[in-house]
């Protein structure tokens, strides 16, 4: 078809960069089905399922963050209204205010038009726990069902064994699906790849999984290079999360040579689901929107540059805090596991 001489050469040439993002979009990864109208965010298939989702996710707790209920309800409407549709949270965030305040945001009507995700905190501690856990995050929530329920911080060498012993949470996720609270389930971790590889090679037939995915996570106890093809092979909806280090500590050093705009792109050129991340202001969300709706993948060499751009600094994890240091590990859950407390997270 003919160019519409209508429109204007600036006109024509974004709506050109955009058919180009679409088709590099639809191209991804073979085997990830993706819907990327020009403008728009682009949604992806949630692993071996049918489900759509937002390539962009919004992360529950720096939700909880934000400075009052009236403008973490804003953020939520406003991202919604967007087009991102996957939500994040978790049963402990915040002392429960970031699952409290979306749900009073996710009242009108906004419930059903998202996928909502949050996680059970239980620990290595029994189902019956996750069960109970599961009904306050319910009726935070404002909803009757989950359409993900994941189990928070795997990030313990013997936190499998306890998943899959008798009684553990890992019965409470078949109970809850034969109830029909829960459509799918997963698990979470940010300390070392090999713990999840344990939790997914054991057998058990996960819908999702979440990790952390960013370009510096390429070179140092890698979830992309150790976790995610595993993953894939299986079926496994892979959620990346942290495409901007959990903190955003690289974008404020001097020795980093990587843009916000570049971070979040290479984690949402990666074979993945989603990209979860936090946004507790309007401006954080809007930016990220813009990246989502501009978004065109990065070829492999692109990916092998911006890496190797960051290698003297990506090495060793120094920005990488969530592997190295306590300070993303939550208090509860190095109690749970009697461990040492200073440094955890409170």
């Amino acid at each position: 078809m003919p160019p519409d001489p209508t429109l204007s050469k600036a006109t024509r040439k974004r709506f050109l960069h955009r058919s180009a993002a679409a088709l590099a979009a639809s191209t991804l990864a073979p085997g990830l089905a993706v819907e990327a109208a020009p403008g728009t965010i682009p949604r992806r298939q949630f692993g071996r399922h049918p489900d759509m989702i937002s390539a962009l996710g919004l992360g529950g707790h720096h939700l909880g963050n934000a400075a009052t209920l009236s403008e973490a309800t804003a953020l939520v409407h406003e991202a919604v209204d967007a087009g991102i549709t996957f939500f994040d949270n978790a049963w402990e965030y915040n002392d429960h205010r970031s699952e409290e305040w979306m749900g009073q945001a996710l009242r009108g009507g906004y419930r059903d038009r998202i996928f909502l995700m949050t996680k059970v905190c239980t620990h290595g501690r029994d189902a019956s726990l996750a069960m109970e856990m599961l009904e306050q995050s319910l009726r935070r929530l404002g909803t009757d069902h989950l359409d993900l329920w994941q189990i928070h911080a795997v990030v313990y060498d013997n936190d499998p064994d306890l998943a899959y012993r008798p009684h553990g949470v890992l019965e409470a996720f078949d109970k809850a699906k034969r109830q029909g609270k829960v459509r799918y389930v997963g698990f979470t971790g940010h300390k070392r790849p090999e713990i999840h590889l344990d939790m997914i090679q054991r057998g058990y037939p996960f819908d999702s999984v979440q990790m952390p995915l960013n370009a510096f996570d390429g070179q140092f106890r890698s979830f992309e290079e150790l976790v995610l093809p595993e993953a894939r092979k299986r079926g496994i909806a892979v959620l990346g999360m942290k495409p901007f280090n959990g903190s955003g500590n690289p974008f404020h050093a001097a020795d980093v040579a990587i843009t916000p705009d570049e971070a979040l792109r290479y984690a949402m050129s990666l074979p993945v689901t989603t990209t979860v991340t936090g946004m507790e202001s309007l401006d954080v969300l809007r930016q990220n929107i813009r990246i989502a709706r501009d978004f065109a993948p990065m070829s492999a060499g692109e990916m092998a540059s911006l890496r190797g751009r960051i290698a003297d600094v990506a090495a060793d994890g120094r920005y990488e805090l969530y592997k190295t240091s306590l300070q993303f590990d939550d208090v509860v859950t190095r109690q749970t596991h009697g461990m040492p407390l200073s440094g955890a997270r409170a």
